[in-house]
């Protein structure tokens, strides 16, 4: 698999370093109180396979936000807590914020872990300036990426690391890796794909590569909007870049001769993106007026789009169909979610925050297969089969 060594490979025999990347850029309140601490969990397999050897030393490390410069509100003070409260009794965790000197501040404590401050708080992180990754690589003996949700960013933590030390995956990425490759790979068909998003542009070579895997291939949000343009119906309003439009033409020709239904709605609901009440009104695509605003899927698409998902064996969902930033436009996102939970026997992806962020009830979760912690990192290696952070892992061991 990609010809990469996972930690559970590793020795970790004696007072060694271990250096862990991971990916715990959450969200946080404006109070800084954390909304959603999947991506710590997620991290946690790693984490505790490596505290059962304890005299390893655990230095852990993530970016947080896009912060200019040392900003107080990207501290991890909140991810330092939270991980503090989810490790085995007795742990703690030591925030280390001054990446430059910490060398001297990390040394072996029974049942201590640390935790550096925000990579991005270096400019060196973003630039993926060697002298940065030099400064981290001195802080351990072993590296592991586990941040498969940051693997896709070429930064000093992700790929300039393995190029000083022996470099290992940790589990979470071993986990993404197989179920993204099953999903991918070897998939059971049919095979329905769901992509959001808002530009073609950046996602015409990923629905190039779905037209090799999918049968159906849903468009929703933005795109969707882009597509009917493209089919002639009139968009009126929506939120649509002129010039994307030929690409788009291109690719209903593209996707027919590769015979991949690109299944587009047939109804809309139209309305205010501002308005919280009423909840816009619905309309076939066909009535739209040049005065409309498309911010969500109808209920006859709805339906349509349900009917192909319960009989889909094989589901991989990137991207809300709707206005995600208004509730009464997140009924479509919600539908295609409970058709897709409720569908038991088909291996279905769901990755991104924005897709789960989008979702207004949370109780099925356990019936997807995988949630990734990616977005951009899942889209881009079901694209290209690979993404930097994994390259950068090979023959680094």
């Amino acid at each position: 698999m990609h010809n990469i060594h996972y930690i559970d490979q590793a020795k970790l025999d004696g007072s060694i370093r271990v250096l862990l990347r991971v990916d715990f850029n959450i969200t946080l309140s404006p109070h800084n109180e954390i909304g959603d601490d999947a991506r710590i969990r997620a991290a946690l397999p790693t984490i505790e396979y490596i505290l059962q050897h304890p005299q390893v030393t655990l230095i852990i490390m993530s970016h947080l936000g896009r912060p200019k410069g040392k900003e107080d509100r990207y501290s991890m003070k909140p991810v330092r807590d939270r991980l503090a409260s989810l490790l085995p009794p007795g742990y703690s965790v030591v925030l280390v914020e001054d990446i430059e000197s910490a060398k001297t501040a990390l040394v072996h404590q029974d049942k201590t872990v640390y935790l550096l401050g925000n990579l991005r708080f270096w400019e060196g992180e973003k630039t993926g300036d060697p002298a940065f990754a030099q400064t981290l690589a001195s802080l351990g003996d072993i590296y592991v990426n586990d941040a498969f949700g940051a693997s896709h960013r070429p930064d000093a933590s992700i790929v300039g690391i393995p190029k000083l030390l022996p470099s290992y995956a940790g589990l979470l990425m071993k986990k993404e890796i197989e179920h993204i490759d099953n999903a991918v790979s070897h998939p059971a068909h049919p095979v329905v794909a769901i992509i959001g998003g808002i530009k073609v542009t950046t996602k015409l070579a990923l629905l190039k590569k779905l037209t090799d895997i999918a049968d159906t291939l849903i468009v929703g949000g933005g795109l969707a909007t882009v597509f009917l343009k493209a089919a002639g119906y009139e968009v009126g309003k929506s939120v649509l870049v002129a010039e994307e439009v030929p690409l788009a033409q291109e690719f209903l020709v593209f996707a027919k001769k590769h015979n991949t239904h690109l299944l587009l709605p047939d109804d809309v609901v139209v309305g205010d993106p501002a308005d919280e009440h009423t909840g816009g009104a619905v309309k076939l695509v066909a009535e739209v007026g040049a005065s409309d605003m498309i911010l969500d899927i109808g209920p006859e698409t709805q339906a349509k789009m349900g009917t192909v998902l319960s009989d889909a064996k094989t589901i991989i969902w990137n991207g809300p169909v709707g206005y995600m930033e208004n509730l009464q436009y997140r009924r479509g996102t919600d539908y295609l979610y409970y058709a897709i939970a409720q569908n038991r026997q088909a291996l279905s992806i769901v990755g991104g925050g924005d897709t789960l962020s989008a979702i207004s009830k949370k109780e099925y979760l356990d019936h997807i297969t995988h949630i990734s912690t990616g977005g951009g990192a899942m889209l881009e290696y079901i694209e290209k089969g690979t993404l930097p952070g994994i390259e950068a892992l090979k023959d680094a061991a």
